[in-house]
């Protein structure tokens, strides 16, 4: 989970003339939202009895219904070419904005710390170290904060443009090499997991480790056509959440491992021949351009509460993120990261679910008037806009009540967390919404009206002094 470098709240759009071509916007994007982690969860399937028909044809759902969330995401930042939070702002109003950064950060510290848990799992796996996690984990959180305290551009560019494409050339040289030792009787074998299981696990496994919320940030910079966004999303979910999980479940059923330091060292050693320094540079410049860009978000979400130092506000996510990883450390990075994505699918995404329904549903449904192109200013903002703000309570409630993540609620793990939150959401939202609408719109009409009367009399009176 990363976020692009343009999250930020301003009302400064961004002209036709600086847009980015389809190839560059795309290119970037697949080599952003691909990661080895989407490897791993390939062995936790294994072990948790999927088929391999069960994890292609559940991954391809998760993929279709991500992009129903996705492609409008990217499609309102790249029509408006407005920021993320000039836009929550205008549905959410000011203190609702507030709200969204708040979920914003400790998302990304979640991530933060997680990511810092798979690098010291990791290295772990290559070179066998002997210390804890609980200690690992919280020193890479550290060592992580350094390009967004110091400002190392060229760590993060090392790792998208290199680190990145190699990652992907591991995976599908793994991919490559594992297929050919394994039997087309592969497809036939049977599930020790029930289909409806199965879908709920990787379909919510696959939207919430490519929901960023903030997809608008990003896509505010290529040009405004679906297919501009359509295609390179659909390029980097095949890749990232069909082929790599596929990969590692292949992996997993070839060698029987099912842990994730073990998993990396193998594949390190089953396709580099068991240099362990080059799994490790690839490994490390990919989770730290992905904890590089999670420190960057959560700094810029925290400059909407706080107006802080950079660098002071660096050292603070960072003593959390550290916190975190430590924390998580104990359950392991299969386990923390299905319960991050679950957590993330639901509070990351449904802001922007609320805001594409206002500007793409709501307003064609009442005939109101929508210029994507105009900020409302701070001053004309209100406090809140309640509708918005009930809608984002309780779609998250929904969703993460059937999440499988809280003790006592595991009876209600059933279908895709993600989506019923979705859905909930939108069901409290449009009614309210058009109730909304409709006591705006008799409040005009009641200051029309008494603006008239008060005008007739003092006509009647202009006239009698005219005569």
């Amino acid at each position: 989970m990363s976020t692009p470098d343009t999250n930020h709240c301003s009302d400064d759009i961004i002209s036709t003339s600086e847009r980015r071509s389809p190839f560059t916007m795309g290119l970037l994007w697949v080599t952003m939202v691909t990661v080895f982690p989407c490897v791993l969860i390939g062995f936790s399937w294994f072990k948790s009895g999927l088929s391999l028909v069960q994890v292609i044809a559940c991954t391809i759902i998760g993929s279709l219904l991500l992009l129903v969330y996705a492609l409008p995401s990217a499609h309102i930042g790249a029509v408006s070419g407005r920021s993320y939070c000039s836009l929550i702002k205008g549905v959410f109003g000011k203190f609702g904005n507030n709200i969204v950064s708040f979920n914003l950060i400790w998302m990304f510290i979640a991530w933060y710390g997680l990511t810092a848990l798979f690098m010291a799992e990791g290295l772990e796996g290559l070179f066998h170290l002997k210390l804890p996690l609980a200690i690992l984990a919280p020193t890479f959180a550290v060592l992580m904060a350094l390009n967004n305290f110091w400002g190392f551009k060229g760590v993060a560019n090392f790792a998208r443009f290199f680190a990145a494409p190699m990652l992907i050339v591991w995976v599908f040289y793994t991919l490559t090499k594992v297929t050919v030792a394994t039997s087309p009787a592969v497809f036939a074998e049977p599930a020790s997991c029930s289909f409806p299981l199965a879908l709920t696990m990787v379909a919510n496994f696959v939207i919430g480790v490519c929901v960023w919320g903030n997809e608008a940030d990003y896509w505010r910079h290529g040009k405004a056509k679906v297919g501009h966004s359509g295609f390179p999303m659909s390029a980097a979910l095949l890749i990232g959440v069909i082929i790599f999980p596929v990969t590692g479940w292949l992996v997993a059923r070839m060698t029987g491992i099912t842990e994730n330091g073990a998993a990396t060292a193998f594949m390190n050693d089953y396709s580099f021949g068991g240099v362990a320094l080059i799994g490790a540079v690839v490994l490390t410049a990919s989770y730290f351009a992905a904890n590089d860009s999670n420190l960057y978000g959560s700094s810029s979400a925290l400059s909407q509460l706080a107006k802080l130092p950079h660098r002071a506000a660096v050292v603070i996510l960072t003593l959390l993120g550290a916190i975190v990883a430590c924390l998580l450390s104990t359950c392991g990075g299969a386990q923390a990261l299905e319960k991050v994505a679950s957590l993330n699918c639901v509070i990351m995404a449904m802001p922007t679910v609320v805001l594409v329904a206002e500007y793409f549903l709501v307003r064609k449904l009442f005939g109101i008037k929508c210029d994507l192109h105009n900020a409302t200013a701070d001053a004309d903002l209100p406090f809140i806009r309640t509708p918005a703000i009930v809608a984002l309570a309780v779609g998250c409630c929904a969703g993460i009540a059937t999440a499988g993540i809280i003790p006592g609620l595991e009876s209600l793990h059933v279908g895709i967390c993600s989506f019923q939150g979705w859905i909930a959401g939108l069901a409290v939202y449009i009614p309210m919404r058009w109730l909304e609408h409709r006591r705006e719109t008799a409040d005009s009409l009641i200051l029309s009206d008494a603006g008239n009367r008060a005008y007739q009399p003092q006509m009647a009176m202009q006239m009698i002094s005219d005569d």
